[in-house]
């Protein structure tokens, strides 16, 4: 009986491998799966006769599996065990007495002898040691050091003191770099809690999916400031995170935002106000209903000076006005008498959608100094009563980064909306779409744009705020530079003063095949300085089984893929990187005296395909605002269905990593080193500690003390590394996700180092309200 049910589960696993290989092959796939299911089948038909011979086919079949799998991927484990797991357990099991037996013969003394095995038990053997010695192989990491040397004079931007945090990345270049060293690499690995507060703004039922912590708070003398996902402003003593004021904007609940979050506030010091005056000192909170709000910095209350009784509308001038669909979710620059402010858009809801316009507004009384309309960017002076700003125009949803010597404000760009769908845009549209904009402080006029994505068609928006230091060249040189991490992996190093590149640019032809209404760049820039993945490829393909494996590989065969920037399609394309990018919001932290960086690239393909609108169910069936399900494009001829490249039982298509911490040397352009970063203990049903490389959406931070800590990945640690080599050398389990980006200061002589943890909905990390600072003992 054991024998026929044996032959039975070949003989399923043959039919569904010939089945499956069949139309992979027809595909222009691998044969492999073909001929392996050929092999099951001839299998079961010996072990049905009762044959020896069952033994000796499947242990071609081993054979053959390995000399494939090794030809394939070489000698990578998470990628040989999906192909060989359940071969190899069905071939020890082949091995076992209740089949050997049967299969064997009875002596003329009637004694019962098993079958022969040996050449499937040494293939088996073989195989076992195959996959100990790939467990010790790494092809994926690159070891290096990152240099020691240290530039005199570093210019860390901004007069902040060295125990203080005071803008989003520190300082207005955006750096997140401190000038502490208390905490080293010798000592980290001592690093405790000192103290932790919770918020009380948890996520709700009835809250959007991509409710999020990612602030980063500030640190002014002795006290933090803090938002929430629902916007309420919170002051914290630095030493202790006692409460000393809370503040709720009540911006509400709608479910037509595509997010609600909050990565920071401003703080901003009245050079002209009597010290301990009322407002001398404030907090600007940006809030999820398109609100600016003015708070006392020393007690939460609203600052009724500041344009309408405390509060400036940003909806003002917009010619499209629908709730939900515009607002701030990033803090505003504060520089001189000016507030700088972008807006997010809901991507893919609409063709009417606000705005993109970067306004700055006086910073004492919220009164309109200029406006810069990527749509119509000749004219910055303040909109006249009456007049609307061009709809849906790219828009600028992250952090802002400034250089006040040069008068320059550096502005990361988005796209117009839909993000898939290019016919019809305009000159303008075309040329800040996906760019690098550098705006005169004092005019708004444009002083320069570098386009990192020609005719973007795949959201390939600039997310995260330009890091700037100065670069010594080989000559001796000291250039002003600006670091632009990108979604697509490519790390801009530019001449802030004029956008030129520092390291070099190159122009690569790309695909073509967009829809016949549409057209696609032929060409697309490419930095020497470059995280972009290799293209995908068939073997990349991966499952927790040789089934799911399959499957997998059918649907890459299926979808149109020819690289980077394969354009959208009605059949369905494969876009890798994905919408989550290489680097997101969280962007790359810069050491302005080792001129190096530290980051987190990210490795997550996405599909998009293309709905003719006649084929979009009425509003309300299942859509999504998001990176995921079906974004409607109401006015235009296609919705896109979109989400990440996923097999049939939830896990990645492509195979581990997905994630690495790197660090790179900013004036050779050179990639140091390259490590696979966290695990999927949160990932899966049982907490395993597989380091697998994982995604994560949160940014880094670095310190003197030659140390870079990071959250963000979908594993719920916090993690410190050696600058120099990329080694981890310390970590804490963390109440909730840590998608958001760490800082750090001082009280007295003790330095803390601190991340709030509150989940991210959309990478599905546990919610919770958290803020957490560690010091050493």
């Amino acid at each position: 009986m054991v024998i026929v049910l044996t032959a039975v589960v070949f003989a399923v696993i043959g039919l569904a491998l010939c089945g499956g290989g069949t139309r992979l092959l027809l595909l222009g796939g691998s044969p492999y799966y073909l001929i392996a299911g050929l092999g099951f089948l001839l299998t079961a038909f010996l072990l049905f006769r009762r044959r020896a011979a069952a033994l000796w086919v499947y242990a071609l079949v081993v054979l053959g599996s390995l000399a494939w799998a090794i030809w394939e991927v070489g000698f990578d484990w998470w990628q040989l065990g999906p192909r060989g797991g359940v071969i190899i357990l069905l071939g020890l099991w082949l091995l076992t007495p209740w089949i050997r037996r049967p299969l064997g013969f009875v002596s003329p003394t009637g004694e019962q002898y098993g079958a022969s095995a040996w050449p499937l038990a040494l293939v088996s053997l073989l195989s076992v040691g195959v996959a100990l010695y790939s467990m010790t192989q790494d092809p994926h990491d690159i070891r290096g050091d990152l240099p020691g040397e240290v530039a005199a004079n570093a210019n860390l931007g901004g007069n902040v003191p060295p125990g203080e945090w005071h803008q989003y990345g520190r300082t207005p270049f955006g750096q997140r770099y401190s000038p502490l060293d208390q905490i080293r690499p010798e000592n980290v690995a001592n690093l405790q809690v000192a103290w932790q507060y919770q918020t009380g703004d948890v996520k709700l039922p009835e809250d959007v999916s991509e409710t999020t912590y990612q602030v980063t708070p500030l640190k002014v003398k002795d006290t933090l400031y803090v938002c929430t996902p629902h916007n309420w402003a919170i002051a914290l003593d630095a030493a202790t995170g006692q409460e000393k004021w809370k503040y709720d904007s009540n911006s509400g609940m709608n479910p037509d935002r595509q997010h609600q979050t909050c990565r920071g506030v401003t703080y901003w010091a009245d050079p002209a106000a009597a010290p301990g005056s009322p407002c001398a000192e404030r907090v600007y909170l940006p809030t999820s209903d398109a609100r600016l709000i003015a708070l006392d910095a020393t007690n939460g209350e609203v600052c009724t000076s500041f344009a309408d009784n405390g509060v400036l509308h940003l909806e003002q001038g917009m010619k499209h006005n629908p709730a939900g669909y515009y607002y701030s979710t990033s803090p505003p620059v504060a520089v001189g008498d000016r507030l700088i402010i972008g807006g997010a858009v809901n991507d893919n809801y609409s063709t009417t959608e606000q705005s993109g316009v970067i306004r700055a507004f006086n910073i004492n009384t919220g009164a309109l100094i200029w406006n810069w309309d990527s749509g119509n960017p000749d004219v910055t002076a303040p909109l006249p009563p009456g007049q609307t700003y061009t709809t849906n125009s790219p828009n600028s949803w992250s952090v802002f980064s400034y250089d006040e010597g040069l008068g320059l404000v550096y502005i990361p760009m988005g796209n117009q909306v839909p993000d898939q769908l290019g016919m019809g845009r305009s000159e303008h549209v075309e040329k800040y779409s996906s760019s690098i904009v550098a705006l005169d402080i004092n005019t708004g006029a444009v002083r320069w744009v570098r386009q990192t994505v020609h005719h973007d068609l795949w959201d390939m928006d600039v997310p995260a705020q330009p890091a700037l230091l100065d670069i010594t060249r080989e000559d001796g040189t000291v250039v002003p530079a600006l670091v632009g991490p990108t979604k697509q992996g490519d790390i801009y190093v530019l001449d802030r003063r004029s956008g030129e590149p520092i390291i070099p640019i190159e122009e690569v032809p790309a695909p073509g095949g967009a829809i016949p209404e549409d057209f696609t760049a032929p060409t697309q820039p490419v930095s020497g300085l470059t995280f972009m993945p290799p293209p995908l490829m068939e073997r990349d393909m991966w499952g927790i089984s040789m089934f799911d494996q399959l499957a997998c590989r059918i649907e890459f065969r299926t979808l149109k893929y020819e690289g980077r920037y394969t354009p959208p399609s009605l059949e369905g394309t494969i876009v890798y990187p994905g919408n989550f990018g290489t680097f997101n919001w969280g962007s790359v932290a810069v050491d302005p005296e080792r001129q190096v960086m530290f980051g987190m690239p990210t490795y997550l393909a996405f599909t998009s395909r293309l709905v003719p609108r006649d084929q979009i169910a009425p509003k309300g069936e299942g859509e999504k605002g998001s990176e995921q399900g079906l974004n409607r494009n109401e006015g235009a001829p296609y919705g896109v269905f979109m989400g990440p490249f996923l097999g049939p039982l939830g896990i990645p298509c492509q195979a581990p990593p997905w994630g690495y911490v790197a660090g790179a040397d900013l004036r050779t352009g050179k990639i140091a080193y390259k490590h696979k970063n966290g695990t999927v203990y949160d990932m899966t049903p049982l907490p395993l500690p597989f380091k697998l490389g994982v995604p994560g959406i949160g940014g880094p931070m670095i310190t003197k003390g030659g140390l870079a800590f990071l959250g963000a990945a979908v594993d719920d640690y916090f993690r410190a590394y050696d600058l120099t080599t990329g080694e981890q050398l310390w970590e804490a389990r963390l109440p909730a996700g840590g998608q958001s980006t760490p800082m750090t200061y001082t009280v007295g002589e003790k330095q803390y180092v601190l991340i709030v943890a509150g989940g991210h909905g959309s990478v599905g990390t546990k919610p919770g309200d958290y803020v957490i600072a560690y010091t050493l003992p």
